[in-house]
C-alpha cells in the first residue's frame, strides 16, 4: 500500500510541474513562430538535451530495455545502440548547423515543409503538400506508440486497465502542448531527459550492487543461455519465458539495426530542434552534450535489460519484457525512490509525444490551413488552429493506440519511414547546389512509398535501408535529368556556405 501511495504521489508532483510549465509558456506565446519554433530562442542545453529527450521516449525505457531483456547482447542491443550513437554524432556534426543557418536564409523558415518550399522556390506548394502529408502519416504511428507506452506504464504501475491509463495519459500530454506549444514543449523536454537520464544510470548500478556485482550478473544471465552474452548470436525469448538461440546473427541483421542511425537525419522533431537552437555558434556545445547524453543513455537502457535477466530470468519470468524498466524499479529501490523513477518514463514517453503533436499540429496549421484555407489569417488565429490540431491529431493517435501493441514495432515503423522520406532529401539540400526541387518531391515520395510497402513483405532488411538509397537515387536522377536550378537558388546556396565557412 505503501508502494502505491508513493509512486501516486510522485507521479503527482511530476504532473503538476508539467502543466505549470505550459501554464508559464502559454503567457509567452502570442504568434505562429512562437508556438511552433519558440521564436528561435533555445540555449545549448536545453535544444540539446530536448532534442535528444523528444528522439528517445518511451521505447528508451521500455522499447530498448525490453529488447536487451529478450535478445541479450544480440541485434535489438548492442548494434541498434551503436547505429543510434553514430546517427546522433553525425547528425549534430553534419546537419544541425546548416540547418539553422540555411533555414533562417530561406525565408525564414519555421517548419520542414516550409524549409523545402522555399530552398527550392516552389511556388505550387507541392513539396509542402507531400511533406506535411508524410509527417502526418508517420507521426500518428509515432505518437499511437508513445501513448501504448504509457498505457503499459499505468498497467504496470497502478494496476490500471488499459484503456483507462490510455485516456488519463492522453489527456495530460494535451494539456501542456495546448497551451504552450515549442516553448512548453522544449522546457519539458528538458527536465524530462535529465530525469531519464538519471533513471537509467541509477536504476542499474544499485541494482548490480545489490546482486554483488558484474561477475553476479554475467555469471546468472549465463546460466539463463550463454548466447545472451554473444554479439554474434541471435536469441529469442519464448512464451514460456525462456531464452531460445535462433541462430549466428547475419550480417542482414546487423545492416538493419545499424541502420537505425540513418533515420536521425530525416526526423523533423530533432530537426526543430536545430532550426529553433538561439544561435548557430551555440550548436557545437549542443553537440556535445547531446553525444555525451545518448551514449550513456542508451549504455543505461540496455544494462537494465541485463540485470533484469539476471533478477527475472530464473525465478520469475517476464510476460512482457517491456516492462523489465518498471519491474526493475520496484524491485531494486524504496517505494518513494521508485516512484520519482517510474516518473522518468513518463517523462520519455511525454517528451515524445508532445513533441510529434506539435509538428504535426505545425503541419497542418502552416502548410495547410494558412496556405490552402485562409492566408490572411491573423498570428492568434493560427495558433488557436495550431491548438486545434493538436486536439485532433491525438485523437486519431488514441483511437490507433487502442489495442495495446509493441511499442518498438510502432516505433520502428514510423522511424524509417521519417528516415527513407526526409533524409536523403534534407542531407542533399545542404550538401549539393544541383538538387532540384522536382528531385526533392520524387524522393520523398519514393522513399515513403518504400517504407510503407516493404513493411508488408518477409524482408529481414530493416525498410530503412532500401528507402533510403532508394530516395537518395532518385533525387539524384530526376536533378539532373531536369537540369540546373534557378541562379538564385544556386546564389543563396553558395550565401550559406560561405556564411557557414566564416563561422568555423
Amino acid at each position: 500500500m505503501e508502494s502505491v501511495e508513493a509512486t501516486y504521489i510522485a507521479f503527482l508532483l511530476y504532473l503538476v510541474i508539467m502543466l505549470a510549465i505550459g501554464i508559464i509558456t502559454y503567457r509567452m506565446t502570442n504568434t505562429l513562430s512562437d508556438y511552433v519554433l519558440g521564436g528561435r530562442k533555445l540555449n545549448s542545453w536545453v535544444a540539446a538535451i530536448s532534442a535528444q529527450a523528444s528522439d528517445m521516449s518511451g521505447w528508451l525505457l521500455l522499447g530498448l530495455p525490453g529488447a536487451a531483456y529478450a535478445s541479450g547482447m544480440g541485434m535489438w542491443s548492442i548494434w541498434i545502440a551503436i547505429g543510434l550513437a553514430t546517427g546522433t554524432m553525425l547528425n549534430w556534426r553534419y546537419i544541425a548547423k546548416r540547418l539553422r543557418r540555411y533555414t533562417e536564409l530561406a525565408g525564414n523558415s519555421i517548419t520542414l515543409s516550409e524549409y523545402f518550399e522555399n530552398r527550392f522556390r516552389d511556388k505550387s506548394h507541392i513539396l509542402r503538400i507531400i511533406s506535411a502529408v508524410f509527417i502526418l502519416i508517420f507521426f500518428l504511428f509515432y505518437t499511437a506508440s508513445g501513448l501504448v507506452a504509457g498505457g503499459k506504464l499505468f498497467e504496470a504501475t497502478f494496476g490500471m486497465e488499459y484503456h483507462t491509463a490510455l485516456i488519463i495519459g492522453s489527456i495530460v500530454i494535451i494539456a501542456y502542448t495546448f497551451l504552450g506549444g515549442f516553448l512548453a514543449v522544449s522546457w519539458t523536454d528538458f527536465i524530462q531527459g535529465i530525469l531519464m537520464f538519471l533513471a537509467l544510470i541509477v536504476a542499474p548500478i544499485i541494482a548490480i550492487v545489490e546482486l554483488g556485482g558484474f561477475g553476479q550478473i554475467f555469471a546468472q544471465i549465463g546460466a539463463a543461455n550463454p548466447d545472451l552474452l554473444d554479439v554474434s548470436m541471435d536469441v529469442s525469448l519464448d512464451e514460456n519465458g525462456d531464452w531460445t538461440t535462433v541462430n549466428t546473427l547475419s550480417l542482414v541483421g546487423i545492416v538493419s539495426a545499424l541502420a537505425w542511425g540513418l533515420g536521425y537525419f530525416g526526423q523533423p522533431h530533432i530537426l526543430a530542434r536545430f532550426m529553433a537552437i538561439r544561435k548557430p555558434e551555440e550548436v557545437r556545445k549542443a553537440r556535445l552534450i547531446s553525444i555525451v547524453w545518448v551514449v550513456l543513455s542508451l549504455y543505461g537502457a540496455i544494462m537494465v535489460g541485463f540485470v533484469g535477466i539476471a533478477v527475472f530470468g530464473t525465478d520469475t519470468p517476464l510476460g512482457d519484457p517491456e516492462k523489465v524498466f518498471i519491474e526493475l524499479v520496484q524491485y531494486a529501490f524504496h517505494p518513494w525512490i521508485a516512484g520519482f523513477l517510474l516518473a522518468a518514463v513518463l517523462a520519455a514517453i511525454m517528451s515524445t509525444i508532445d513533441s510529434q503533436l506539435l509538428v504535426s499540429s505545425s503541419a497542418l496549421t502552416e502548410d495547410f490551413y494558412r496556405q490552402f484555407v485562409r492566408r490572411d489569417a491573423s498570428e492568434q488565429e493560427l495558433v488557436w488552429i495550431g491548438r486545434l490540431a493538436v486536439l485532433l491529431i491525438a485523437l486519431i493517435a488514441v483511437y490507433l493506440a487502442w489495442e495495446e501493441g509493441s511499442v518498438l514495432e510502432l516505433v520502428s515503423y514510423a522511424w524509417a519511414g521519417f528516415g527513407a522520406a526526409f533524409g536523403p532529401a534534407v542531407v542533399l539540400s545542404l550538401f549539393w547546389k544541383r538538387m532540384t526541387g522536382s528531385g526533392a518531391v520524387a524522393g520523398m515520395i519514393v522513399g515513403g512509398l518504400t517504407v510503407i510497402l516493404w513493411e508488408g513483405t518477409s524482408y529481414e532488411l530493416y525498410s530503412i535501408v532500401p528507402g533510403f538509397i532508394f530516395s537518395a537515387i532518385t533525387i539524384y536522377a530526376v536533378s539532373i535529368v531536369e537540369g540546373a536550378p534557378s541562379q538564385e537558388i544556386q546564389d543563396e546556396f553558395e550565401q550559406a556556405k560561405k556564411k557557414l565557412a566564416s563561422e568555423h
